[in-house]
């Protein structure tokens, strides 16, 4: 099915009441042109003898013989020919006009006279660029394997069509944009050498345009290396093409993480043409932003992108048709939104989805321009038509710092247990290269990252399924296009397993079991509990360190071996051997009685009746941090069906038992009954000597009823719009006098309202890996492994299937102290699940502290995605790496081996909110060379041992160590 019957079933849906506003928010209602029955006036001008003159065309019929035609304008007569039987079209000439007016045309052949007022507007000496290029939807209407052949056959055909209009007059030859570099990449992979280097070739001749985005990507629920990767493969394939690629494409989706313009600065990438859909799901984005270019500041005000969300997105040739009268309406539109500037842009994605290149822009282009001085259209590049647009009016544009708070992100809490595997996926790649660096750099082939890190993207790429997922989820279309959606999450998560394998079965070298080494990818030290498999640990309870002394230990009730591995180096490892002795009890146990987990440093209570958190409190304050006012308290399961919060529902009675009751390790399990659920499993945890709790909620999702007339109805119809519709969440309540929220996103941290951009969406956001609740004197860190959607203050994530209207979006949030972890939904009525089932697990971990201090946020949260890692003990290589960096507020974002296998690659990121120096060593006194570099990984800035780290910025190092 073509995108515009899916729209159209969505317009029909949402009433005619709903669309008109969105219609005329977008200009879409501006399509009435002044006309008569016989005169049009077009907003163009030609040159006629070197004078620019304003063209009316005239349809005129005549019957009967040949006879003389008069025609008069304001009664001056403008033109006099002989008509042939027939209908005439022609134009007609009057000198420009600089402010609209009412003109009379008459006119007379054979007896006959007719006259008509027509208004001419002044004509803008506009360049408007048209972006060719197909919108790479991976699947929806169409198979997955059936897109790429499409995607891969639009390149070849892009440079046909160039080749061919080759000798057209300029402006008018066929350029090809390349929305994104999925379809690129498979060319390059699978086409034969002499295919690669035609593509190479009209790259370099202008043909082709690349843009730096891999996939059109819900950044929002990237990790920061994901949102790196992003961007990653148009370094390599710019390299390759002797093309430096320097703007970005994305469409459909509406809205943008942050840190965006940090990855894309990692790129080289200054331009981004950002096309959303043009009416769904997308709030005041378009209203806000359509057609008012600006320059997007990143989170460090060091970097920034020129942003410009053209008119109808990327949608217009879906709707509009290239004319005379789309001339006049363009014009229209621009006059409307009082746009300032002499060059404009629009998309060109030809005629649906995975649409093929459509050669009738360059016919059309052509003739325009050989009639018409002004307004004058040109086929180009993102890259150049921006480049242009930057050189004239630069300079005017205004400057917008903050976040594009994304919308389409909620649809990934429609398969939480993908979502999770998925994040937990980037997590384990960025430790796993981190961890070759440490150990066996030999083990690193930036080949197989690559490619895992593809199947990441794809999974966070906005394309979730079929068009008719919801209407008629158990159709074979809507199948076989999910699971080959789940199998990019499934690779991703077993090759990042894989590759975390291979570089421990390089590293270890001993088989003695008793004998293992724990090891640290963050660049901090770090004193935390380690688990060992029950087999590994069978009948050794004690562990010794290094230096012999003894460390505490726990035997748990799943048989496995905890035990407490203090002081591990930062990018470094310890070494520790287990022996049959009796555990060794740690100085100040963790206790649990009546519900209450206290390790004299953190306090938890749970609720016996609810299972819910209703005391947390920490030997920094006697306060409790939750905040049990509301009726709710931390950690409460929430059911909404349909939207009416009214009418939200919780888990039922409770079954608590002590599963590990310390002293190094003490747990609580709660069972319980929960609608929309099998049932619900929580734990509470608290070790000795930690500052934190851990949660584990176990949700086992009973599947929501499905469509009961499969097909009936399509996206349109009721059941997909609006019945069968629920959202899962856990709330976190926290009782913090004045407290302020501050969310953890890719390569930044935002507030909420606060560092939000206009059109950013409120009713839910996406984070990171931590949210944070704290006024100056206390707080609380919460971070979440793996749900990437919070509601703030209230649940505001109820907008059920098509939502056109902008005014319905939740316009502000105010100051509070509370937020809700969303962790599943099938709010939509189209591309995402209609229902899922089976366990899930959602964790999160909850740190009080003092007052507000991003890095240490950051240091906790990267911990708990990124734990210590136990492995048999081996032999380092003398060649792994050995920085040293002695400021623990600035953080390695990752460390690998450079793909040239000449240096290492290191990214550190500003995350205290203030500009630092930071000192780097060897740890084996050898000296290094540092070069800032990017995700190209070359050598571009020689600078020394100590870097300038701006707040929030992110610098990309490489650093080559004598005799490596």
């Amino acid at each position: 099915m073509e995108r515009r019957k899916v729209i159209k079933g969505i317009a029909a849906a949402a009433g005619m009441a709903w669309v008109n506003p969105r219609i005329s928010a977008l200009g879409l209602d501006q399509i009435s042109v002044e006309k008569s029955s016989f005169g049009i006036p077009i907003r163009g001008l030609s040159n006629k003898g070197g004078k620019l003159v304003q063209p009316i065309q005239l349809t005129v019929e005549h019957a009967g013989t040949d006879a003389t035609l008069v025609v008069r304008v304001d009664h001056q007569q403008v033109e006099k020919r002989v008509l042939s039987p027939g209908t005439h079209t022609f134009n007609v000439y009057v000198d420009p006009v600089e402010t609209a007016r009412q003109m009379l045309i008459e006119y007379e052949i054979a007896g006959k006279s007719e006259s008509a007022e027509v208004r001419v507007e002044p004509v803008r000496k506009l360049l408007i660029f048209i972006l060719p290029h197909s919108h790479h939807d991976l699947g929806y209407t169409d198979l997955q394997s059936n897109v790429e052949e499409k995607q891969v056959a639009n390149i070849s055909r892009g440079i046909e069509l160039a080749r061919n209009t080759a000798d057209y007059p300029p402006g008018a030859r066929f350029v090809w944009n390349l929305e994104v570099l999925w379809g690129a990449d498979l060319f390059m992979r699978t086409k034969t050498e002499p295919e690669r280097q035609e593509l190479i070739s009209a790259v370099k001749k202008r043909w082709i345009g690349l843009n730096g985005m891999y996939a059109n990507e819900l950044t929002g629920l990237c990790r920061p290396e994901e949102l790196l990767q992003l961007f990653r493969y148009s370094t390599e394939l710019g390299s390759q093409c002797g093309i430096p690629v320097d703007s970005a494409m994305i469409s459909d989706v509406p809205g943008y993480t942050w840190g965006t313009v940090s990855a894309m600065a990692q790129a080289g990438i200054r331009y981004f043409s950002a096309a959303p859909n043009y009416f769904d799901r997308i709030g005041t984005f378009m209203v806000e932003w359509q057609d008012k270019p600006f320059w997007w500041i990143s989170p460090s005000g060091n970097e920034r992108v020129l942003v410009w969300i053209p008119w109808t997105g990327y949608a217009m040739s879906h709707v509009m048709k290239l004319d005379t009268q789309w001339v006049n309406k363009y014009q229209a539109r621009l006059d409307e939104i009082g746009f300032p500037y002499q060059i404009s842009y629009i998309r060109w994605a030809g005629h649906g989805d995975n649409a093929e290149p459509d050669p009738d822009i360059c016919e059309f282009v052509k003739k325009w321009n050989q009639e018409y001085e002004w307004p004058r259209f040109s086929i180009s590049t993102t890259s150049d038509a921006f480049a242009t647009f930057e050189k004239q009016h630069g300079h005017q544009l205004p400057q917008f710092k903050g976040d594009l708070t994304p919308y389409w992100e909620d649809g990934a809490g429609s398969s939480a247990l993908e979502t999770r595997m998925n994040r937990g996926a980037a997590e384990r790649l960025a430790q796993a290269a981190t961890l070759s660096a440490i150990l066996a750099p030999q083990a690193y082939n930036s080949s197989d990252y690559n490619l895992a890190w593809r199947n990441v993207l794809l999974y966070s790429e906005h394309t979730w399924g079929a068009w008719n997922s919801v209407s008629d989820s158990e159709n074979p279309f809507v199948t076989q296009q999910w699971q080959v959606k789940r199998q990019f999450a499934v690779d991703a998560e077993n090759e990042s397993k894989k590759l975390f394998e291979k570089v421990l079965d390089a590293y270890a070298s001993e088989n003695n079991s008793s004998n293992l080494d724990v090891h640290n990818t963050c660049s901090w030290p770090r004193t935390e509990v380690i688990v060992i498999t029950k087999e590994r640990s069978l009948g050794k309870d004690h562990v010794e360190n290094e230096h012999g002394a003894s460390v505490p230990s726990q035997r748990l009730s799943t048989g496995e071996l905890a035990f407490l591995a203090e002081s591990v180096p930062p990018l470094g490892s310890a070494s520790f051997h287990l022996s049959a002795a009796a555990p060794h009890a740690p100085a100040k146990r963790v206790r649990v009685l009546d519900g209450v987990l206290d390790n004299g440093i953190v306090r938890a209570k749970v609720d016996s009746n609810s299972g819910n958190i209703i005391e947390l409190t920490s030997n920094q304050s006697v306060r409790n941090l939750v905040d049990t006012s509301r009726d709710e308290a931390i950690n409460q399961y929430l059911f909404l069906e349909g939207k009416d919060t009214s009418k939200v529902s919780t888990s039922g009675p409770v079954r608590i038992a002590i599963e590990e009751p310390g002293p190094l390790v003490a747990a609580i399990r709660i069972e319980s009954s929960a609608p929309g659920c099998v049932d619900l499993v929580r734990r509470v945890r608290l070790k000795a000597s930690a500052d934190w709790i851990e949660i584990s909620n176990i949700v086992n999702k009973k599947r929501a009823p499905l469509n009961p007339h499969p097909g009936q109805g399509g996206t349109g119809g009721d059941f997909a719009q609006h019945e069968s519709k629920e959202s899962l969440q856990f709330a976190f309540p926290f009782a913090i006098e004045n407290g302020r929220i501050h969310i953890d996103v890719p390569l930044a941290v935002m507030r909420p309202e606060e560092d939000q951009l206009p059109g950013s969406c409120k009713n839910w956001l996406p984070v990171g890996r931590w949210i944070d609740v704290a006024n100056a004197e206390y707080g609380v860190t919460c971070a979440t492994l793996d749900a990437p959607l919070i509601e703030i203050g209230s649940l505001s994530a109820t907008m059920l299937g098509s939502q056109t209207h902008p005014e319905i979006w939740r316009k502000h949030i105010e100051p509070t102290h509370t937020f809700y972890s969303w962790i599943m939904s099938n709010h939509w009525s189209t591309n995402y699940r209609a229902y899922q089932d089976g366990p899930v697990e959602f964790r999160y971990a909850l740190r009080p502290h003092g007052g507000y201090e991003p890095a240490a946020a950051s240091r906790f949260a990267t911990g708990m995605s990124r734990p210590l890692i136990a492995s048999a003990q081996g032999q380092r290589s003398r060649m792994g790496v050995k920085l040293r960096i002695d400021q623990e507020d600035v953080l390695v974002q990752e460390c690998k081996r450079s793909a040239d296998g000449g240096a290492w690659i290191v990214q550190l990121f500003g995350a205290s909110g203030e500009d630092r120096k930071a000192g780097l060593t060897w740890a084996d006194g050898r000296p290094i060379k540092v070069w800032r570099s990017n995700l190209s990984e070359l050598p571009l800035e020689r600078i020394d041992t100590q870097v300038d780290v701006p707040a929030w910025d992110l610098i990309t190092l490489r650093i080559e160590t004598l005799n490596t």
